[in-house]
């Protein structure tokens, strides 16, 4: 799959669904593009990224530029990239100089959208909030509008829905949703802006391939996304995209058909392969079931349904709906026929493996050796080679590791220091152990050197030899080291991700 790159200024390096098509133009009326670009905000951001290698310091101040439209309820419309990791907001007027601040109302990482407040409520006077329309047809006309690169003033280019489909989103590099392809030209700075057809926005801009692979090739979050990030924080807050977290397999072997009951000719049936603990099917799902039917309709042999004269994804279904709704699943189990209905939520373990934003990196140090959990984020920081390390983030989740242990924990860096020579052999080990005591979590890590003792005996997985450091040439290395390499604070330890952070 081509590299996606986000459109926002600062960040410039960063299945089919059909029945959307069917969806109707919403009722608000349809306005000239000439209004509507009264309504098209530019966002300045200064942002502060933090870098994992120096997980204490404050990170590098970056400063970008985007766009963002008008909607309902006095509030601006962007992407979740324009504005993550943002010190300053400024919002500007296509017909005024000024910059008004603004602040995050909702921010959803998962599916790259963003909504801004105003204090100033004047702000808004003679800004008509945009209509959503539905999901545009394939080669129809599309207008996209912003703020790219090349000028300060609005600028609006014409383009032709090319593809629509499920694609991964760049901003969290982990999850996919239904996007749509055009040939308008979505340069930097695009992002967050409205694309229009009809007088109504049918998506945002949001990411595109680099030019070096691909020529006038961008992509938008089309209606049916931005309408369920809407709905999802109608209730003040937002709660995330809901997952089965199963694993299935076509079932089109005539075999493997027969052995688990099916007709060998027929086309009905997909296999469950696994059932995460603590996801939304553990305990009413089995491996070895066979998913005949969601929500009523019949589940063919290669995972897909037809919905409306439309053949998607059963997992597509669950795309629409929100945590705590239910799905209904037929189910074939030990040759016999039975109904399990599921209650969704989300599935925390699956976070690790997504980029990460707006929170600052989770860390603690102690006698000069720096621990931290690993992350997508930390694994790219550190181009991280060691097979021990590569092992424990791949399986993390297929061996079910997270159940007894949530966070995979690695001593990531040394500062050297009379206390920790001859430790290098130990960095970017996984952590296994505090003096007997077998460790999950950052906060089970503090806890444990925080606990009075002669000497620490840490051991790390895989490993042979322990690492040791007596307690008292700790207490009074403490303040040498943080002079040293100017730690002011020793330890961040936040809230893990089993904890209830939300995307």
């Amino acid at each position: 799959m081509p590299q996606l790159a986000l459109l926002s200024r600062h960040r410039l390096g960063a299945v089919l669904a059909v029945w959307f098509l069917a969806l109707p133009l919403r009722a608000e009326e349809a306005m000239s593009l000439e209004q509507a670009m009264r309504s098209v905000i530019r966002i300045q951001a200064t942002t502060m990224q933090p870098d994992l290698t120096v997980p204490w310091n404050a990170g590098r101040i970056g400063r970008g530029t985007g766009s963002g439209f008008v909607i309902d309820g006095k509030r601006v419309m962007t992407n979740a990239h324009v504005v993550s990791n943002a010190r300053f907001l400024g919002l500007q007027r296509p017909d005024s100089p000024n910059l008004v601040p603004a602040t995050v109302a909702f921010v959803a990482h998962d599916c790259d959208l963003a909504v801004l407040e105003v204090e100033d409520e004047s702000f808004f006077a003679g800004l008509a909030p945009l209509p959503l329309g539905g999901v545009p047809r394939l080669d129809s006309a599309v207008v996209t509008v912003g703020y790219p690169v090349g000028g300060n003033r609005a600028s609006v280019t014409r383009g032709i829905v090319s593809r629509i489909e499920f694609q991964t989103y760049a901003h969290s590099g982990l999850d996919a949703h239904l996007t749509i392809q055009t040939d308008a030209a979505i340069n930097p700075g695009n992002s967050g802006g409205p694309v229009m057809q009809d007088g109504r926005v049918v998506g945002v801009a949001f990411q595109g391939i680099p030019g070096a692979l691909a020529q006038n090739t961008g992509y938008m979050i089309p209606t049916p996304v931005i309408e369920r990030f809407l709905g999802d924080i109608a209730d003040g807050r937002y709660d995330g995209y809901p997952e089965l977290a199963i694993g299935t397999f076509n079932l089109l072997n005539r075999p493997a058909r027969a052995h688990y009951g099916l007709a060998p000719d027929g086309n009905e049936g997909q296999l469950v392969t696994s059932v995460q603990p603590q996801g939304s099917c553990d305990g009413l799902l089995e491996r070895g079931d066979v998913l005949l039917s969601i929500d009523g309709h019949p589940i063919l042999s290669d995972g897909q349904i037809d919905l409306d004269g439309e053949r998607i994804l059963m997992f597509e279904v669950v795309e629409r709906k929100f945590v705590g709704d239910k799905v209904v699943f037929g189910v074939l189990r030990g040759g016999r026929k039975l109904t399990v209905e599921v209650t969704l939520k989300g599935a925390w373990f699956y976070h690790y493996r997504a980029r990460q934003h707006d929170r600052p990196p989770r860390y603690l140090v102690f006698a000069g050796l720096v621990f931290q959990p690993v992350n997508h984020d930390l694994m790219r920081a550190y181009q991280v080679t060691d097979p021990a390390v590569l092992d424990a983030y791949e399986f993390f989740i297929s061996d079910e590791v997270y159940v007894e242990r949530p966070e995979i924990l690695v001593l990531s860096n040394i500062l050297a220091d009379p206390i920790n020579t001859h430790m290098n052999e130990f960095q970017m080990s996984v952590v296994d152990s505090v003096n007997g005591q077998r460790i999950g979590t950052l906060a089970e890590l503090d806890a444990a050197f925080s606990a009075p003792a002669e000497r620490y005996v840490i051991t790390f997985q895989g490993g042979l030899l322990p690492l040791v450091l007596e307690a008292d040439r700790v207490a009074a290395a403490r303040d040498r080291i943080a002079r040293q390499y100017g730690i002011e604070q020793d330890k961040n330890i936040g809230r893990a991700p089993h904890e209830g952070v939300v995307p």
